[in-house]
């Protein structure tokens, strides 16, 4: 062998003995802290939140090095996988409600902007319907409500939700597609009953509601696509813990400077300014 490679014996055996070396020890001790991580979350994260982890932990280094350590180990996060997204139905009804978010999704205070979408979950029983209201402040997902129907009281429910979560201002600004549930007249009171702005993006233009579509999409591949619920009540369970135990308190969010949602809404609570 070492005739074929062109190396002496003796370099050879030299190698073999050869302590390894500070960045070898190193990479070693990242490896095992970069694959603790990727397992506590689940395969979830890519490699930028692994690196936000190492960082928030006191682990220094560069995000490259936190990529190829991970394809060292071959550790992949999971990824979306395509979809045929299904046009938002517009009401029959000829709506007036203005756009007031125009694509912005900041907020000076939590619950003053507030977006929200509807997805669905496939169960052994059929389809269970998911409706989310999204802090634009915090990125928390302040209300959501899930039934085997999407009919109006599905998202009245989950603004609802979010109305007893946080203390909303009143200014605040409720923002959706132009489905027909979200311009409805039964809607519209609802919204009027919580002092809460009524905002429509334009009919199938996502992204005028991309931070609802991105909360979606995390929720399906982080989640929904890589289970099967037998039951209606399975799905339930797992989105509702996702939701109220990782998402909202664990998971960074690029949007939030790799912060999680709770870590924003306390800071907003313990910094602001008292009367």
């Amino acid at each position: 062998m070492c005739t074929w490679l062109g190396v002496s014996e003796s370099g050879f055996y030299d190698w073999v003995k050869r302590p390894a070396s500070a960045t070898a020890k190193r990479r070693r001790k990242l490896g095992r802290l970069i694959r603790a991580i990727f397992v506590r979350h689940h395969g979830r994260y890519g490699y930028r939140r692994v690196h936000a982890e190492l960082r928030r932990a006191g682990q220094y280094c560069d995000p490259q090095t936190v990529r190829s350590i991970m394809a060292e180990l071959g550790l992949e996060a999971c990824q979306p996988r395509a979809s045929r997204r299904q046009t938002t139905k517009a009401s029959r009804e000829q709506v007036t409600i203005p756009d007031l978010v125009g694509r912005d999704f900041t907020a000076t205070a939590p619950g003053a902007r507030m977006v929200g979408d509807i997805t669905y979950v496939r169960t052994g029983q059929g389809w269970l319907y998911l409706a989310l209201v999204i802090d634009c402040y915090s990125r928390a997902i302040i209300g959501w409500a899930m039934a085997d129907h999407y009919r109006t009281e599905l998202i009245s429910d989950a603004i609802r939700m979010a109305a007893r979560h946080i203390k909303l201002p009143t200014e605040a600004i409720f923002h959706s597609d132009r489905g027909s549930n979200y311009t409805s007249d039964e809607y519209g009171r609802v919204l009027a009953e919580l002092g809460i702005h009524r905002s429509v993006g334009r009919t199938g233009i996502c992204f005028d509601n991309a931070l609802a579509e991105s909360t979606n999409g995390a929720i399906k591949v982080e989640l929904v696509n890589r289970e099967f619920y037998p039951t209606r009540a399975s799905a339930y369970t797992a989105v509702a813990r996702y939701i109220e135990t990782y998402y909202n308190h664990q998971r960074l969010h690029s949007g939030l400077g790799y912060q999680t949602p709770r870590e924003v809404l306390d800071g907003y609570q313990n910094y602001r300014p008292t009367a």
